[in-house]
């Protein structure tokens, strides 16, 4: 089964609502113990991806500037009100689509002396 939506009136030329962004899940495997739990956000200009690992960070692109997604803005000053518009974007997806029915915590902010400090 996949959520979706049928692309059929716009095949047929018919003017349809679209989406602003899409979202992602992935969530952690114990044949992939590497690999957290990560949730995120694509929009027409910006990628953000928030990861429930202790050991890592979370990231922001801009990929109108950098589509290599080479310069990771998370800790970025100038971007603060932008990481919390689109962590707030994800929750609200995770709780309308029954996302947060798994274990999940709410993100709080800094997450301790565990995570990996940024570069």
């Amino acid at each position: 089964y996949m959520d979706g939506r049928s692309f059929l009136p716009l095949l047929a030329g018919k003017e349809i609502p679209w989406r602003d962004a899409v979202f992602y899940e992935y969530y952690w495997e114990w044949n992939y113990p590497q690999t957290p739990t990560v949730h995120g956000v694509r929009t027409d200009r910006y990628k953000y991806m928030h990861y429930h690992g202790i050991w890592d960070i979370d990231e922001l692109y801009d990929l109108q500037n950098d589509p290599e997604e080479m310069h990771n803005l998370i800790d970025s000053p100038e971007h603060q009100e932008l990481v919390k518009k689109l962590n707030s974007m994800v929750f609200a997806w995770l709780e309308e689509t029954d996302g947060m029915n798994i274990l999940l915590r709410r993100y709080s902010g800094y997450r301790g002396d565990k995570r990996r400090p940024a570069k």
